[in-house]
């Protein structure tokens, strides 16, 4: 904790009260709490893979709060913002643990250094899952530091003294004294240690659990004066924008610039340096274009004339390459879990069903473009980027730039979406890379056509699922085969079978009951930059799981959701450790979050019964439903569609529950959860990208098209599991992507009995 003296000043961010359309939205039910599932055992804490993450978890309140003589307190947000709200949510922890009054608190943004932060990669939905409890005792830390001053004044022990809403006061004489007051002696004491500090009871908090705070930077987003990427101005900055390599793999053979540089506005031409693949985050290379604006930038580009190397990517052609994944997936693949005896529950199986499903690639396309400043001069660096791995940008910055650790400077701004592709910081190391050679502040601005072609892109997949069934029509056996390149063919030699952080995602973690499972991965090569995308390998193996259980339903004349509850089973525990290879829990320890198939059953249930499964529903109208454990958190939905007799599809209402554990700022578990269906009916209705000798053949939206308004659902609710302290926060982020285009999916297949095993949807239904 460090006082704010007379003559320094802390970055406030002005805090707005809560819209009134907020406060109807919450009255109206589109929050609905409902009752838990399953009660757990209490728990003071829990163990979370936190520490294991790259420079782990820091708690020092002399690290993240700040108070000055007026008692405003200042706390950092160590995690980027990209409207999941952690820059709000975990300051807030750490004010409610403290006592101080929300109104008086400002909240300024870390730059990137995890030596004094802890770890700021802010994806995989673990903000609020790794950084709640160390938010807690940095908050109740700063608290006692602030009794202990009072105590010390009053020359009474600590325990006669209470801070309550931003002021200690003395029980017995009512005395008291601001945090302003007391904020220099307090920032002078040692960090309590841990055994020292008292967690408040949960029944006391004032802001955790409410919903009723907004997020800090809301009055700058609603008027357009918040900072994004493209807002930061230095001065004497160039603007760049780069021509990249076509195809994954190929380099600058020769450019000609001579046009370019007859353009006015354009000052400079020059080549940027690539990596060879594979190669992590670092640049594809290409030919930079400077200016004077971003304009003339792009202009001077469109008239470059640049050869490239060959590359052995450019035989990649989309559909031959899902050719070949869908005859591999018919063969034995390499086995990553194995219960039971799946061949002799086949051969004596009465009946055996099958059915196999493609996922296309996907681009992120974030409505704000990757872009970067920075500026690199006598032996340092500074860039402002938004970069949701402040820490990892920073040390790939000092890498590449070949500086020191304290040489480098990461500011963070606001992300206007990202979804896991402004976690890879090539387009931050670009900007640094042409400023060190200009020898001035330099902007590099992507495209839409750069975003879309030159991505980190989820994978494309096969899925082909087999079920044995016997003469009573249950389920005796499930084989899962899924075939699609490795996100880790960026960071290594092509494996070209996925890793157990992949196939743990929705395959060998399958929760149901059934005595013979086997789970196969097979051989796919990588053609294209792969990486993480919100939901990872829940999309597309949850699209399967999720898909096939509704075909199993129709096929047995049973209800969709009855036939999935059979499937899950009885409330219990599920362990496949020992018959997997390696399963990975989302980086957590096992123990902790274990696959819990009463609280999935639960999430099933509740919004079944919300939705109102089973209800009439007009002509040309269907209900799907599907559900995943993902992310570490339970998550169901239940969507509706309506076909009009063309094709077109519309979705009147979307439901889905969740139960994250113990959280922290429902009106952002809603928020993500809208936004999840928007992404979910995007993937699912419209998204491919395709190649051709190895090149996107997509490149804005008119191609590569996003849900608009007018096909948004247009009624989302959401219904929140509520758990105590004692059942550990799970993700948020995340989940809800996954099980969308599955109940979307199977709603289309209730409302017109056509069958979707290839997403986009796109012109299926009017074919």
């Amino acid at each position: 904790m460090t006082h704010i003296g007379k003559n320094e000043t802390a970055l406030a961010v002005e805090n707005v009260s809560r819209r009134a359309w907020l406060k109807g939205v919450v009255a109206s039910g589109s929050l609905i709490v409902a009752a838990s599932a399953l009660p757990r055992g209490a728990m003071a804490a829990w163990k979370t893979g936190a520490d294991a993450m790259p420079h782990g978890t820091v708690s020092d309140p002399h690290v993240f709060v700040a108070i000055d003589k007026d008692g405003i307190v200042t706390i950092v947000a160590h995690r980027s913002e990209m409207g999941t709200g952690s820059k709000t949510s975990l300051p807030m922890v750490v004010a409610d643990e403290m006592s101080a009054d929300w109104s008086r608190c400002r909240v300024v943004q870390a730059p990137g250094d995890e030596v004094k932060y802890g770890n700021q990669d802010t994806d995989g939905s673990r903000s609020l899952r790794h950084f709640v409890q160390p938010m807690r005792q940095c908050g109740a830390a700063a608290r006692l530091m602030l009794e202990m001053a009072a105590a010390k004044r009053l020359g009474v022990d600590v325990s006669e003294v209470e801070a309550i809403n931003h002021e200690v006061v003395h029980r017995h004489s009512g005395r008291s004294f601001g945090f302003g007051e007391l904020a220099a002696e307090a920032a002078a004491l040692p960090t309590p240690a841990p055994d020292q500090i008292r967690l408040k009871d949960p029944n006391s908090f004032r802001y955790i659990g409410t919903g009723s705070v907004p997020i800090v930077d809301l009055f700058g987003i609603t008027t357009g004066t918040a900072t994004y990427g493209a807002d930061v101005r230095l001065p004497g900055m160039k603007y760049a924008v780069i021509l990249r390599p076509p195809v994954l793999g190929s380099k600058v053979k020769s450019f000609d610039a001579s046009a370019a540089l007859k353009l006015p506005g354009v000052e400079k031409v020059m080549e940027v340096k690539g990596w060879d693949w594979p190669a992590k985050f670092q640049p594809l290379g290409g030919v930079a274009v400077i200016a004077r604006n971003t304009g003339m930038a792009i202009k001077g580009r469109d008239a470059l004339k640049v050869v490239w190397t060959e590359s052995p990517h450019a035989v990649y052609d989309s559909d031959k390459f899902r050719e070949e994944m869908l005859a591999t997936s018919r063969k034995p693949g390499k086995t990553v879990r194995n219960e039971g005896d799946i061949d002799a529950a086949m051969k004596s199986a009465a009946k055996v069903i099958s059915a196999e499903y493609y996922v296309p690639q996907f681009a992120h396309a974030p409505m704000e473009p990757p872009v970067a400043t920075a500026w690199v001069r006598d032996g340092m660096a500074e860039v402002w980027a938004p970069v949701q791995s402040p820490g990892g940008t920073h040390d790939d910055l000092c890498k590449t730039l070949g500086l020191p650790y304290d040489k480098v400077k990461v500011n963070v701004t606001l992300l206007g979406g990202a979804f896991g592709r402004k976690s890879k910081c090539d387009f931050a190391l670009e900007a640094a890379l042409l400023s060190q050679a200009l020898n001035a502040p330099v902007r590099v601005q992507w495209t839409r056509e750069d975003d879309i072609q030159h991505d980190f892109y989820h994978a494309p997949a096969v899925e082909r699922i087999e079920a044995a069934l016997d003469a009573n029509n249950k389920v005796i056996g499930w084989r899962h085969r899924n075939v699609a390149p490795s996100l880790f063919s960026t960071f290594m030699p092509d494996p070209k079978y996925q890793q157990p952080l992949e196939y743990s995602m929705g395959q060998v973690d399958l929760p149901f009951e059934i005595a013979n499972i086997r789970c196969e991965v097979g051989e796919a090569a990588a053609h294209s930059r792969i990486g993480w995308f919100r939901s990872v390998r829940n999309v597309t193996n949850t699209f399967a799981t999720q898909c096939f259980v509704a075909e199993l339903a129709h096929e047995l004349g049973r209800d969709p959701k009855e036939m999935l509850l059979e499937l899950i089973g009885a409330p219990r525990i599920v362990d496949p450790r020992k018959t997997t290879v390696d399963l990975w829990n989302y980086g957590d320890p096992f123990e902790t979050y274990p696959i819990d198939t009463g609280r999935l059953r639960g999430v099933v249930e509740l919004v079944a019964e919300k939705a109102g499964w089973g209800r009439n529903l007009p002509a040309g109208h269907g209900m799907g439903i599907a559900v995943q454990r993902c992310f570490l958190s339970y998550v169901a939905t239940v969507v509706e569609v309506a076909v009009d007799e063309k094709g077109n599809i519309s979705v009147p209402r979307v439901d889905t529950a969740i139960d994250c554990g113990f959280f922290v700022n429902p009106e952002r578990i809603v928020s993500q959860i809208e936004g999840a269906a928007i992404m979910g009916l995007t993937v699912a209705k419209h998204s491919a990208v395709t190649f051709k000798n190895g090149v996107p053949q997509q490149g804005n939206f008119n191609d590569y098209p996003v849900v608009r308004i007018d096909e948004a659902p247009r009624a989302t609710h959401v219904y929140i599991v509520p758990n105590g302290w004692d059942v550990p926060s799970s993700g948020v982020g995340e989940p809800a992507t996954a099980p969308f285009a599955p109940a979307f999916c199977n709603a289309i297949f209730a409302a017109t009995q056509k069958r979707i095993r290839s997403l986009p949807v796109g012109d299926q239904i009017s074919l």
